[in-house]
């Protein structure tokens, strides 16, 4: 069994024409379960949960418009997921937890691309990593993804060390091996599955997400995973998933999990 459940149709329309690329592309790669997870931040609805001057150009965009497209998919006979990512904010988990509720969603990726008004990720704020101390803004992204775990509103966390994409990457292994054993243990606790996401291969910092020490730790706790490509191109879809299930089988794994209607089943991996 093989999944991708991160995958982007954001830079086309909601339309069953343009979604049949990222179909075709599944199929060839050998994709046996997959779905689609928008960017939450690009809905109207979402505007409570969060906004700021990066935001407000992109969010134009209606769930309604998102949905209806799933649904004539299906209807069309094409066996896609219906997921979203939504940013995580603490604080904002109320929020979160009434927007979430309004969809069928069959998975949701939880991930942390801001810390406050930093975009971690964004290659227009790069500059901001100079600002402060490596280990400060680690210790920062995890504790947002403990804490993600911790409210139990996301069914995957979505690239799990994102915060290596630049490669600031703390030196002191004893202060990654601790920060890695936390958030596995938060992750397991609350039932939380990861992504090993290929989306960091073509990243500045060039290796997948997560590292392989951080996976081991997680498949030493009993982390449930998928195998994702945050493909935000039909072309991206199932790419370098040989290198995925390597990595999860170095780290221990013989299963994967599958989604429907926000309920895991393990089955075997590859």
């Amino acid at each position: 069994m093989l999944t991708d459940y991160h995958i982007h149709v954001e830079r086309g329309p909601y339309t069953v024409e343009w979604l049949q690329k990222f179909t075709q592309q599944a199929q060839a790669a050998g994709i046996n379960d997959w779905g689609i997870s928008e960017h939450a931040y690009r809905f109207i609805e979402t505007r409570s949960i969060f906004w700021n001057a990066w935001v407000e150009p992109r969010q134009t965009q209606r769930m309604d418009q998102y949905f209806a497209m799933i649904m004539e998919a299906r209807q069309q006979g094409i066996n896609v997921k219906f997921g979203i990512e939504m940013d995580f904010f603490p604080g904002k988990e109320k929020e979160i937890e009434i927007f979430l509720k309004q969809y069928p969603f069959d998975y949701v990726i939880g991930s942390v691309h801001w810390i406050d008004q930093w975009g971690i990720d964004l290659s227009e704020m790069k500059e901001e990593w100079d600002k402060r101390p490596v280990e400060e803004s680690w210790q920062a992204y995890f504790d947002r993804i403990v804490a993600l775990a911790q409210s139990r509103l996301f069914d995957i966390a979505g690239h799990l060390d994102l915060a290596k994409i630049f490669k600031y990457i703390p030196q002191d292994q004893e202060f990654l091996l601790q920060q890695y054993e936390r958030v596995a243990k938060a992750l397991a606790q609350n039932g939380t599955c990861i992504e090993i996401s290929t989306a960091g291969l073509r990243k500045p910092v060039g290796e997948i997400y997560p590292h392989p020490l951080l996976l081991q730790v997680c498949q030493q706790h009993g982390v449930p995973i998928v195998i994702s490509s945050d493909a935000h191109c039909p072309e991206d879809v199932g790419a370098d998933f040989a290198q995925a299930i390597q990595l999860a089988r170095q780290a221990g794994y013989q299963e994967i999990n599958v989604f429907t209607q926000r309920k895991a089943e393990a089955h075997k991996l590859g």
